[in-house]
């Protein structure tokens, strides 16, 4: 379980692929901190380290993982936003993500607003997710608020210090991004759908 709060940003160092799965080595100042078995969230994609050392380590995603998210469009260099799972006990300063990711979605425009920055973003509405006014969502993997929500489309306010310390500044239009939609509204609109 996550918050969405990015503790950092990580830079891919290398991906190797072995079958089907891609290995992601990631270079961090956050790895001396881990160990083996341990949750990350990668762009929202919660992954298991494999491998650990000073400040790289090693997490391997499947191909279900690949084809709904957009680690599978990773390269060397590419930076990804990072958060350890959270401790019980701690505050939740962002809302309950759970590091799986609904579908992916696309940047459809960007505007400066005097110091912040506006996103906008589609998405594929027949796969059933839902935003709401004010509501949450998860963009990479950070804890956002919705605002003005369209049924395929909503846009999010991204502060000053957001912008600097997540890849949001490393987005433009057209970026493919991973979208977790908010965990009780998918109960909830489960609960309002019959089953098909």
């Amino acid at each position: 379980m996550f918050t969405g709060i990015i503790e950092s940003v990580g830079k891919i160092k290398t991906l190797t692929k072995e079958g089907e799965n891609l290995h992601i080595e990631v270079q961090s100042d956050l790895a001396s901190e881990l160990k083996i078995d341990q949750s990350v969230a990668h762009n929202g994609v919660c992954l298991t380290v494999v491998a650990c050392s000073e400040n790289l380590y090693t997490v391997t995603a499947i191909q279900e993982t690949l084809l709904k998210t957009n680690l599978g469009t990773l390269k060397e260099g590419d930076f990804v936003n990072l958060e350890r799972a959270m401790k019980l006990g701690d505050r939740l300063d962002g809302h309950l993500v759970q590091g799986h990711v609904d579908q992916t979605g696309v940047c459809t425009s960007i505007k400066e607003a005097s110091g912040s920055w506006y996103f906008s973003f589609e998405y594929d509405e027949t796969l059933g997710n839902v935003t709401i006014e004010k509501g949450s969502i998860t963009v990479n993997g950070v804890s956002l608020t919705v605002v003005d929500s369209v049924a395929n489309t909503f846009r999010v306010a991204i502060i000053p210090y957001t912008y600097t310390h997540t890849n949001f500044k490393e987005l433009s239009e057209g970026s493919t991004v991973n979208l977790e939609f908010d965990v009780v509204g998918k109960y909830v609109k489960r609960l309002t759908t019959s089953y098909e």
